[in-house]
């Protein structure tokens, strides 16, 4: 190295660029902050929309209306007399609709809450909205009605930071008689084209806006509907008039409709833990994807809202893990769709290796492109050995010999790369280090910039491996032994992995070990293998994993239950006692639901069911202050802060993995395992929770029911 040349760390993973080295950590994580803080959401599938509290998106904000990754509306703003609407009230009703109550402002003519304002949405192929109102003064009035509309076709990497401008590109045909706007893009073999539909029309076209010149009496109401139609390429679609609860009412054939039914029916004392598996059931609902893979129709869940709607190879994976005890086609579609992707050759801009699991998939205009390389991108270094653990879940829970007979080449490869590739200390441990200029620095789930540094706060040299890695890892190398031993009938590749397995666990806990502090497992290993020491919750996921030998793994529960570690609310990722620790710092010091989960489960694993008890009711009591929905993440301020946990400003809410949380919490609680064709069960519930019972749980092709009470616990076939 050069005098004055700068080393590739994760937050300039490429130091020779201008201005600071840093590359691009993926799509926006941040809610806009100028929708306020109580921007409402909906979501279903690949849509979502977000917009203030009265309904609106102003032009300017990285709100609107988003489908596969492209902004079809980034303005969507109702005024009565180009005034804003007062907001009574408003918030989502479903995880795709949401309501909002309004009222007019102060005007010439026109005192203020004299005309009450409801707007009713719903997104899914689009988006369908209910504008109605009502008149409530004691003269007749007139006033204008307007909707001002707008589109940028951004890309979804494009909302937050500065993108192209288009609008010279942006083709209108707006009809005369106020029945429509409509707005095209094309750029080469990329196009796009959004269509707004009002009904009655308006009576103006003004712009980009609809007007309507409405005269009411007391008493009169008025009611609009607006249809957003959206168009992808040779992709067509129509929002569908609904209600609320639909939901609920689907079709019966619809694959949302026969996961949602088939989910087990829980019955419980505890109204908390009973309204939160609701609520994730319904949130786990909404965030589905639907996919055809060689024929077959799969169904798998996207990461999250906003900016997550779409196969993340992680979350995806976690997320199947957390409710394939409640059903397992999620999991199986997971697999499937990350199998059908797996890569066959090198590329250095998508970070491509053969045999690895790929990180993130989008489809917007800028990697349709090829200025992104998410279609779909490898970053991850820690998909690949978690695409084995849910095979091999997937596996226990459905006894399918045929289906892991067929994916066995995806997972022999898989154990491939992680030998040959991800390798890149050359002492046994899966690492990472980006060779795409664009691509994460951070490839754990740690991925911004700075969510892996050491105890002092400098951030560490690549390549770098982290520990909760190599946890996946062997336990992954074992679980592949059972399926050798098992379905695929090759006891020599079983001996091979178990010895490979007891070698990594070995190495591991001699290079990853601490002593000071008590004793802890650094959360990984730099270029120049030095333990990078902060204290994390990662060293949990070693529980989860069985890496730790049971000697330590009361040391490592010791320091996640610490007050340095445990907030009241849930376990931080970062101990308060490095000098990195932010409540409010991303992946430096807030608390994770999924996190947690797993941190439970581990706990639990080496009978530490205390404390994951611990876990599991600050959790729930967490939940209720958000309407009995864990988000992506809590901040980590101390529980003795405030009454209630602090919400990390910028969450996704719903996340996936965080709605599968309260599923592995409870599976956790209940001891549920599916064993050699049989469900069983053996729990340690809180005395509050009383008797559970969860009726219908799928295990080996059957039902079964399960009735638990503290430590004692029964299991039945279902009738």
């Amino acid at each position: 190295m050069t005098a004055g040349e700068r080393r590739r760390t994760p937050a300039r993973p490429w130091p020779e660029r201008e201005p600071d080295g840093r590359v691009s950590s993926g799509a926006c994580r941040e809610l806009p902050p100028e929708l306020g803080p109580d921007a409402v959401g909906v979501l279903e599938g690949r849509t979502f929309m977000f917009s203030n509290a009265a309904g609106d998106v102003p032009k300017g904000s990285i709100g609107g209306l988003v489908h596969d990754d492209t902004r079809f509306l980034d303005q969507w703003e109702l005024t009565i007399g180009d005034a804003p609407l007062l907001v009574l009230g408003s918030g989502t009703v479903d995880p795709f609709s949401a309501a909002f109550f309004l009222a007019n402002a102060d005007l010439p003519g026109l005192p203020p809450n004299r005309v009450g304002v409801r707007r009713q949405r719903f997104v899914g192929d689009g988006l369908y909205e209910r504008i109605e109102l009502r008149y409530f003064g004691l003269e007749p009035v007139e006033f204008r009605l307007r909707l001002a509309v707008g589109t940028d076709f951004a890309d979804l990497f494009e909302i937050k930071e500065s993108g192209r401008d288009r609008s010279a590109e942006i083709l209108r045909r707006h009809e005369s008689d106020g029945s429509g706007l409509s707005f095209g893009y094309r750029n080469g073999a990329y196009s796009t084209m959004v269509r707004v539909e009002a009904d009655p029309a308006a009576h103006e076209v003004d712009g980009d806006s609809l007007v309507w010149h409405l005269r009411l009496a007391r008493g009169q109401a008025w009611r609009c509907e607006l249809r957003v139609p959206l168009r992808c390429g040779d992709e067509r679609m129509m929002p569908v008039a609904r209600s609320f609860g639909d939901v609920f009412e689907r079709a019966p054939e619809e694959p949302a409709a026969r996961w949602l039914a088939a989910v087990p029916r829980l019955v419980t004392a505890s109204d908390r833990l009973a309204a939160v598996y609701l609520k994730s059931a319904a949130d786990l609902t909404s965030m589905r994807l639907e996919k055809r893979i060689r024929g077959e129709s799969v169904v798998l869940h996207a990461a999250g809202l906003p900016w997550f709607m779409t196969v993340f190879g992680r979350d995806t994976l976690i997320t199947g893990y957390q409710t394939i005890a409640f059903g397992a086609a999620m999991a199986r579609g997971a697999l499937l769709v990350l199998a059908d992707h797996q890569a066959r050759d090198h590329d250095d801009f998508t970070d491509r290796e053969p045999g690895k699991i790929f990180h993130e998939y989008r489809s917007g205009e800028l990697t349709q492109l090829g200025l992104k390389p998410y279609q779909p991108y490898y970053g991850g270094a820690d998909t690949t050995p978690l695409w084995l653990v849910v095979l091999s879940e997937y596996w226990r829970w459905t006894g399918d010999d045929e289906l892991v007979r067929r994916l066995r080449p995806n997972a022999e490869a898989a154990l491939r790369w992680i030998d040959e590739f991800g390798d890149l200390h050359g002492s046994g441990y899966v690492g990472y280090a980006t060779r795409s200029r664009e691509g994460l620095g951070n490839q754990c789930w740690h991925d911004s910039p700075d969510g892996v540094q050491f105890a002092d706060g400098t951030i560490p040299v690549l390549p770098i491996a982290t520990c909760e890695t190599q946890g996946y890892t062997y336990d992954a190398k074992l679980r592949m032994a059972e399926l050798a031993d098992g379905p695929w009938r090759d006891p020599a590749l079983a001996g091979r992995l178990r010895a490979e397995a007891t070698a990594l666990r070995d190495r591991f806990n001699r290079d990853f070990w601490l002593p000071e502090r008590g004793g802890y497992y650094a959360v990984g290993l730099d270029g120049d293998g030095r333990p990078i020491d902060s204290m994390t919750s990662n060293m949990g996921h070693l529980l989860w994993s069985g890496i730790v030998p049971p000697e330590r793994a009361e040391l490592v529960a010791a320091q996640l239950m610490s007050d340095e570690m445990f907030s009241g609310w849930g376990v931080r990722t970062l101990s308060t006692a490095d000098r990195g620790y932010n409540p409010i710092g991303y992946h430096l010091g807030t608390v994770w639901p999924h996190d947690n989960a797993i941190l439970a489960a581990g706990l639990a694993r080496y009978g530490r069911h205390a404390d994951a008890q611990r876990i599991v009711s600050a959790m729930l009591e967490a939940s209720s202050y958000s309407e009995h929905r864990l988000p992506e993440a809590l901040s980590g301020y101390d529980r003795a802060f405030g009454r209630r946990p602090v919400p990390y400003p910028t969450a996704c809410n719903p996340q996936a993995w965080a709605s599968g949380a309260p599923l592995l919490f409870l599976r956790t609680l209940l001891g549920l395992d599916a064993v050699d064709g049989r469900l069983v069960v053996d729990p340690h519930l809180p005395e509050s929770f009383g008797t559970v019972r969860l009726l219908g749980v799928p295990a080996a092709g059957r039902r079964w029911n399960v009735l638990a009470e503290g430590t004692r616990g029964e299991v039945h076939l279902a009738a």
